[in-house]
């Protein structure tokens, strides 16, 4: 039974000492155990089933519970991401100590799980990305989502021994610099019920990912880089690849010239990566935010 394989019972523990509600444990717990179930049946890309309906009903009650007296949490606000360039996500497959950073809301704009805590940070799992299993014709590879840290590399791997493969850091940086070459964007994961903390980086296209299309429904998921892109007019040859390699539609062609739409731009850097002429640059904007830092402490 899944509540007694060592992971879920190392799982269960430190949910303890971090007193955890019994929901939000419930929560993480299936989140964990059952994401293809959890995420498939989430992002509406198959008849909800009548036990996930039953399910939801339950830890909405649980979890959209008020904060100010006033107004529910948003799921956002649970369960969010924050965009990374590829470098910032390649130094988080590469920690080689334990570490525990709590955000501020500048870098993490959320009220809850702002928490980079990294026990053993060299375990790292290589997932199945739910959101890709669950469309009819998913991008390729499936094999893409990197699950950092324990209990949960531990317990993906206990639970998906066939969907998913311990790999090493370098091994991480690999499908990490891949994925930037497909033009897909790294998202650092965060989520209440696992534990208030970062556990994955999510590598994401727009037309499979769930976090993306929540963005497009409306749900302020995924928080910016804290960058934008910057494009250097003597440079641009508006060839145009910019703009088909960007996953938020921020990138268009204007009057036949290319420009970037800072109110959509993620700061992710993929168009700067694919840029042959080397006339996109990230640049700070301090008005998404802070970057994430990491290997600062």
């Amino acid at each position: 039974m899944f509540l007694f394989k060592p992971s879920t019972r190392e799982f269960t523990r430190q949910a303890r000492r971090q007193k955890l509600s019994f929901g939000h444990w419930l929560h993480g717990i299936i989140y964990l155990v059952f994401p293809y179930f959890y995420i498939g049946n989430a992002v509406g890309a198959r008849r909800p089933m009548r036990a996930y309906r039953w399910c939801e009903a339950r830890l909405r009650r649980l979890f959209h519970r008020p904060d100010d007296g006033s107004a529910g949490i948003a799921f956002a606000h649970t369960y969010h991401g924050k965009v990374v360039p590829l470098e910032t996500a390649k130094k988080l497959v590469q920690i080689d100590q334990p570490v525990s950073v709590s955000y501020p809301e500048q870098v993490i704009p959320y009220t809850t799980a702002r928490d980079l805590i990294l026990h053993d940070p060299d375990h790292i799992v290589l997932l199945d990305c739910p959101c890709r299993v669950a469309r009819e014709n998913p991008c390729l590879p499936l094999d893409v989502c990197v699950i950092v840290g324990e209990p949960f590399a531990g317990m993906v791997l206990e639970h998906h021994p066939k969907r998913a493969r311990r790999i090493s850091g370098q091994e991480a940086v690999e499908v990490l610099e891949a994925e930037e070459r497909r033009g897909h964007v790294h998202h650092a994961f965060f989520k209440e019920a696992v534990l208030n903390r970062f556990y994955a980086i999510c590598n994401c296209c727009s037309c499979c990912c769930g976090a993306m299309q929540a963005m497009r429904e409306g749900s302020p998921m995924l928080a910016s880089s804290g960058y934008l892109s910057v494009r250097d007019a003597e440079l641009c040859k508006n060839c145009g690849t910019c703009a088909e390699v960007c996953q938020f539609d921020a990138i268009q062609r204007v009057d036949g010239r290319m420009q970037v739409d800072e109110a959509l731009c993620m700061g992710c850097g993929v168009c700067v990566s694919h840029c042959e002429k080397g006339a996109l640059q990230l640049e700070l904007a301090p008005e998404k935010g802070a970057p994430m830092a990491v290997g600062s402490w």
